[in-house]
């Protein structure tokens, strides 16, 4: 059998350093490239056609979530593996709803990944216990989140309007028109029940979209 070639998407380089190092002490594992945002991972994807894409949902730009999506545009075959921070169930839905097969917080001990990476490569679907224990707990409470129904794409407006970005921002990050920015932000406030900006923030930082200090 061989390797599963990965690209790995992180905007840290000494991050990339010691999930290589991890990954590459694997048997079977090979890191083929490497990007630290959107675009870049989009580029090396098409470059290198690997059979993994490792990829947080945290970049410089368009999220995570905009990469996954363009990436499954482009090959709607391609198998990607979020691993991020957000230990969040209603972003994990939001990454397999863009097209993600697995998600795994950075918080799941080193095994786990490497289990996820080889059942994500197979084309099955991973998910880290931590976030399989949210969504279990979120359904049997009856718990909803605000993002549950906006797609992919509004969660990552959502997401870039909470931090404060611009509509022109916004615009030229996901090269949208602004006025489609306007309706978009309109509709997830509409969708989210959102009286006002402030509200917005408020309601994003509850789903874990962003942090209460304004980081994401």
């Amino acid at each position: 059998m061989s390797d599963i070639a990965i690209l790995m998407v992180d905007d840290h380089p000494i991050v990339r350093e010691g999930y290589r190092r991890l990954l590459e002490r694997q048997p079977g594992y090979r890191i083929v490239a490497e990007a630290e945002n959107a675009a870049g991972a989009y580029e090396a994807y098409r470059r290198a056609s690997p059979d993994v894409v490792l990829t947080d949902l945290t970049l410089p730009g368009p999220g995570g979530l905009e990469a996954v999506r363009h990436i499954k545009q482009w090959d709607k075959r391609a198998r990607i593996l979020v691993f991020t921070m957000h230990a969040n169930a209603a972003y994990a839905l939001k990454a397999f709803e863009a097209g993600a097969s697995g998600y795994v917080t950075k918080s799941s001990d080193a095994a786990e990944l490497v289990r996820a990476i080889a059942v994500v490569a197979r084309g099955g679907r991973a998910l880290s216990d931590d976030i399989a224990r949210d969504l279990a707990a979120e359904r049997l409470a009856g718990a909803r989140s605000p993002t549950e129904e906006l797609g992919p794409r509004e969660t990552e407006i959502f997401r870039l309007v909470a931090l404060g970005r611009t509509t022109e921002e916004i615009a030229k990050l996901l090269n949208l028109s602004p006025k489609t920015v306007q309706n978009y932000h309109y509709q997830i406030k509409s969708k989210i029940g959102a009286r006002t900006d402030a509200h917005l923030v408020w309601l994003a930082i509850g789903a874990g979209l962003v942090n209460g200090d304004g980081a994401s």
